[in-house]
């Protein structure tokens, strides 16, 4: 487990954000830890502001103020690499020597790593449903909403078919 590569909130001065992931890309680089330090992320948002006169002004602004995600194989090698850099104030964690990694749901929630799911099916395919109180259930797909990582799938209940959403991957085409 200690090898895994995990990510991981560095608390930082305000306004140093860039600098800081400048910073640990350098000091990757220069020390040749690409293999323990995968990823640093300052989590941005596109935002549309319509101003008084009525034009819109878009922009990007900061998720997280203040903080930086770091995707690294924990070690105290790395946290003494991380907490070292100019702008650092910390981890985030129980303390800021015993830093707490994301969890992977944290992670997708801040959009930070997408989960790339591949749909083998189409509307109109029968499939089972893999996961929930329906799971061994079969149905036919109603709609797909890649965005929204949902499928509608026709399910017959109780003698009446009734549309039922699941996400993408809670459900696997039935081989014919």
């Amino acid at each position: 487990m200690a090898d895994v590569a995990r990510w991981y909130v560095v608390h930082t001065y305000s306004g140093y954000e860039n600098t800081v992931k400048a910073t640990i890309e350098k000091t990757i680089e220069s020390r040749h830890l690409q293999d323990v330090i995968l990823a640093i992320s300052i989590p941005m948002e596109t935002v549309t502001e319509i101003t008084e006169s009525g034009v819109s002004k878009t922009y990007e602004r900061k998720v997280y103020p203040g903080y930086v995600l770091v995707k690294m194989i924990y070690s105290d090698n790395t946290w003494h690499v991380i907490r070292n850099i100019r702008g650092v104030t910390g981890f985030v964690g129980t303390s800021s020597n015993d830093p707490t990694p994301l969890t992977d749901d944290e992670v997708y929630a801040m959009g930070v790593e997408k989960k790339e799911i591949i749909v083998n099916y189409v509307v109109g395919d029968t499939v089972r449903i893999l996961d929930g109180p329906l799971s061994s259930f079969t149905g036919v797909v109603e709609s797909i909403e890649v965005e929204k990582n949902a499928v509608s799938v026709i399910v017959s209940m109780f003698g009446r078919e009734t549309p039922v959403e699941f996400e993408l991957d809670q459900i696997e085409v039935v081989s014919q």
